[in-house]
């Protein structure tokens, strides 16, 4: 298997499957292409699209098999593994995970274009407007729910680590990164995941990346707005 990803630093939806792949225990070898220095880099999209015809990254390769779209690739993680238990195990809690999920994949616009996965950088807080306020707010009951009705068993959304926490991952550093305050279980939700061993190597990788992407507002904005259209 090889699992094609952008710069660990930036590149929130590579991370999703990684960080659920390595900690599934599940072996493939990472092909890591740098994003380009503009927009629509024609070389970037080049090499990417030895792998997908989608162009975009995340993309997974099994064979002759090609998987692109986070949620797709740990779907079909979760048909070739069986054992390692990507999604909940019990029905009503699988149901929870996959809609938190898709939710995910489909909202939260304005805490994404406003507040940029950036391993290598740490803000202080400030308020960044109504729409990310919901935004965050609605994350923050989200996890509290699925922890209530399902975490006994573990630190995670399920108790055990999922594709949904793999979903979320991101949203967690990204609430770190921009130091949003939060309460002790949401805090204590985020530094799990923050200390997972496949974090940690993500993290370590991430900062000693050589790509640099200068910090300020415009420029962070312009980059999630690349990373979503690449």
């Amino acid at each position: 298997m090889k699992l094609v990803i952008a710069n660990k630093c930036y590149s929130s939806w590579s991370l999703r499957p990684w960080i659920l792949m390595r900690q599934a225990g599940i072996p493939f070898e990472e092909v890591l292409v740098p994003f380009g220095p503009t927009f629509d880099d024609p070389a970037w999209k080049a090499e990417v699209g030895r792998y997908t015809p989608a162009g975009k990254v995340p993309t997974l390769v099994d064979g002759d098999v090609a998987v692109w779209e986070s949620i797709a690739i740990m779907d079909y993680l979760a048909e070739r593994f069986p054992d390692r238990a990507i999604w909940p195990t019990d029905r009503t809690a699988r149901a929870m995970a996959r809609s938190l999920a898709a939710e995910m994949h489909a909202g939260f616009g304005a805490l994404r274009n406003a507040c940029p996965m950036n391993l290598g950088k740490k803000y202080a807080y400030r308020d960044r407007g109504e729409a990310v306020n919901r935004d965050v707010a609605r994350v923050v009951s989200a996890w509290r729910q699925a922890r209530e009705r399902f975490g006994q068993g573990g630190p995670f959304l399920f108790g055990e680590f999922s594709a949904a926490d793999a979903m979320y991952a991101p949203v967690v550093t990204r609430l770190d990164t921009y130091s949003f305050p939060v309460d002790a279980a949401t805090r204590a939700y985020m530094d799990a995941v923050l200390t997972t061993p496949a974090f940690r190597a993500w993290r370590e990788a991430a900062l000693a990346e050589h790509w640099i992407v200068d910090a300020d507002e415009v420029a962070e904005e312009a980059l999630e707005n690349y990373r979503q259209a690449a």
